[in-house]
């Protein structure tokens, strides 16, 4: 059925990481997958991930919890720099949290995608709209990430020189050494 619209990449749903008959039709398209990793083991990863480097398919795998919405406590962060350290892999984040915090943070761990449920109206009917996000969240989310990823510099201590000024009028008063 997806196939009709021809998509530039796939998803595997936390789910389905179990079923390798999928993973190998998904895998053999070629398509760059994200594939989620909530309710799976290190050896339900491993599968899934031999799957695709067999059909020599792109893949990120998706740090996630799969409760909706998900307890904040739940969140276990760090498991992006698990995965990472592991596979070797890019690593995104799943998010089904109430709220945008925990999304801000997954994005300062460096994550390479943010996936969050959106719908018109968080008190409509359906499964997951308690870890969705409505219009304006999604906005104010992708305005967040960017400035959070403008924030993360390139890690190469530097005075700003804007600082210069600043530094001379507060020190000129030690001596020099």
């Amino acid at each position: 059925f997806i196939n009709q619209f021809n998509c530039k990449y796939n998803k595997i749903a936390s789910a389905l990481i179990i079923h390798h008959e999928l993973l190998k039709k998904v895998a053999s398209e070629g398509r760059h997958t994200f594939i989620s990793t909530g309710m799976s083991t290190f050896d339900d990863i491993d599968k899934a991930i031999d799957i695709f480097n067999d059909f020599d398919c792109s893949f990120e795998l998706m740090h996630t919890v799969s409760t909706y919405p998900m307890k904040d406590i739940d969140a276990n962060l760090n498991v992006i720099n698990t995965l990472r350290d592991k596979y070797k892999c890019n690593i995104g984040y799943s998010g089904h949290e109430a709220g945008l915090s925990i999304s801000y943070a997954a994005t300062a761990l460096g994550i390479s995608s943010l996936e969050r449920h959106i719908t018109l109206r968080r008190h409509m009917y359906g499964s997951d709209q308690s870890a969705s996000i409505e219009p304006a969240g999604l906005k104010q989310l992708v305005g967040g990430v960017r400035k959070i990823e403008q924030a993360m510099g390139d890690g190469v201590k530097r005075i700003i020189e804007d600082e210069i000024p600043i530094a001379l009028k507060l020190r000129e008063h030690i001596p020099n050494s």
